[in-house]
């Protein structure tokens, strides 16, 4: 299993923002669109940043809700863990739990190609057990 197969199922759209927005223009976006992360892209295209719920938490609890004005460039994950399509299901799991992190962004020739979440990944992982549960039980009663 790789992370093009979850992508060919949940589609490669992500949501993207440049990095000279706001922390409360991230939010209005997290909120608006109901996900837990947003890729900060530069004019490039190349992935500058990333930033979720969990790191504007941390800074409006350490810098109050005035931190909502600060740039999210000041608050983004600048060294952004990324994997390919080809990358296996295991070892994107693998990465997201050493980094401690639940959104993966998926590039392909230094271009942003999709992200998967650790519920994507763990929601595919309960598929596959199911599926070979399955084939186990119609082997043995054959």
């Amino acid at each position: 299993m790789s992370v093009n197969q979850i992508l060919e199922r949940k589609g490669r759209d992500v949501v993207t923002l440049h990095p000279d927005v706001t922390l409360e223009e991230v939010a209005q976006v997290l909120a608006r669109k109901r996900i837990g992360a947003i890729v900060l892209l530069e004019d490039s295209g190349r992935v500058a940043g990333i930033v979720s719920e969990r790191d504007i938490v941390r800074v409006i609890g350490t810098a109050g809700v005035a931190a909502l004005a600060h740039g999210v460039r000041d608050e983004m994950t600048m060294d952004v863990k990324t994997c390919t399509g080809s990358t296996g299901i295991d070892e994107a799991m693998q990465i997201m739990t050493e980094g401690r992190f639940r959104h993966l962004p998926v590039c392909e020739n230094g271009k942003l190609a999709g992200i998967i979440s650790i519920g994507d990944v763990v929601k595919r992982r309960i598929e596959d057990v199911e599926r070979e549960a399955a084939e186990m039980r119609e082997y043995i009663a054959s």
